[in-house]
């Protein structure tokens, strides 16, 4: 009975603050919209220009495989290669195709025929993209026009498994989810305790006969549902809206995202019991929780590939468990013990999280 008073209190507390249900409604779809079509890793109508020095069909039918392939599109036409460092300079072209004269009676009779593609290397990541789409329809573009007495000793049929278009929105939305549920579960229960302190009630809740422990269980239970519900939400919307793939457990997904909220909101509550105002309180748990999770969680950059010290940083980040989690249930269809040890460290992190919090708020009973 005292613990469900504790949650009715906090329901109670939810409904009546627009802050906390703008936080629990909109901030998750609002997210979701504007970085499910923001964040986009498939680079698409890549600005170029074209010097033709040839001008004739086959070099016309060059300049049309960059622009079917869909990852360039023709902007100038120059007369003069010199003239691509004034457009790069601008801004106004990410790349550069030089197609000499004679190109048509080299593709007729060679098997070697020049052709230079100039890159903007200012992004380096964005320049190596470029470069590997202008080799890929070239490689097209000699399949299709070249001599074809000769045939390759080797021949590689690449296949993708699980992402068989290589849609980022795939990669993207899940790592959404971890993300968005993260940070609305902080939020939400950073404020639980801070809003005590700020309003004066802090003093009435430690009179009333219930023990520390059933006030912070008391107050997560709530938080739990709610977040639950944000998380079904983001999938909801990843599946109907953007057709992201789901080839596991719905079952296995559940049970993983509850216990992905539990070092969550157990962040939250540690912050709630540290801050003395909601202002402070969502400002912790902001710089916390975005910045981590997007950086150092595998969200977009792959953990294999960052230095030493970012990879241990990473393994206490709650988002790097539950993003395998997550995206082997949707994408891969995996199966329970696969997910178990990453199951079992978010479990570990939060336990030490619930502790330490529950620890601080003994102190200020004191």
């Amino acid at each position: 009975m005292r613990l469900w008073a504790v949650i009715k209190k906090e329901f109670l507390h939810i409904l009546r603050d627009p802050r906390s249900l703008a936080i629990i409604v909109l901030m998750p779809l609002l997210m979701i919209f504007i970085f499910g079509y923001a964040i986009d890793l498939d680079l698409k109508s890549i600005p170029i220009a074209v010097v033709d020095g040839d001008r004739t069909a086959a070099s016309r039918s060059l300049v049309s495989s960059f622009t079917e392939s869909g990852y360039f599109e023709v902007r100038y036409y120059l007369d003069n290669a010199a003239d691509f460092e004034h457009f790069f300079r601008a801004g106004r072209i990410k790349g550069g195709l030089t197609i000499p004269r004679g190109f048509a009676k080299s593709v007729a009779t060679q098997f070697e025929t020049p052709v230079q593609v100039i890159v903007d290397g200012s992004d380096g990541n964005v320049g190596q993209t470029i470069l590997h789409y202008s080799e890929a329809v070239l490689a097209d573009y000699s399949v299709r026009s070249g001599p074809r007495q000769l045939q390759p000793l080797v021949e590689l049929r690449p296949r993708f498994w699980y992402n068989e278009s290589l849609e980022s929105v795939n990669f993207i939305v899940p790592g959404l989810v971890a993300i968005i549920l993260m940070m609305v579960s902080a939020l939400l229960t950073s404020i639980t305790i801070a809003r005590e302190k700020e309003t004066g009630t802090l003093e009435q809740l430690l009179a009333a006969p219930v023990r520390p422990i059933e006030i912070v269980i008391g107050k997560v239970i709530p938080y739990i549902a709610l977040a639950l519900l944000d998380g079904l939400i983001i999938i909801g919307a990843g599946l109907l809206i953007f057709g992201v793939p789901f080839r596991g457990s719905p079952a296995l997904l559940l049970a993983g995202t509850l216990i992905y909220l539990f070092p969550c909101l157990a962040l939250g509550l540690l912050i709630s019991t540290l801050a003395k105002t909601q202002q402070v309180a969502m400002m912790q748990a902001l710089i916390i929780t975005i910045l981590p999770s997007v950086m150092l969680s595998g969200f977009i950059f792959p953990v294999a590939s960052m230095p030493k010290f970012h990879q241990f940083l990473s393994s206490i980040i709650p988002a790097t468990y539950y993003l395998r989690i997550i995206r082997g249930v949707l994408l891969k269809g995996v199966h329970a013990a696969a997910l178990a040890p990453d199951a079992l460290i978010l479990l570990c992190i939060g336990m030490v999280l619930m502790v330490v919090a529950v620890k601080k708020f003994k102190i200020k009973l004191d």
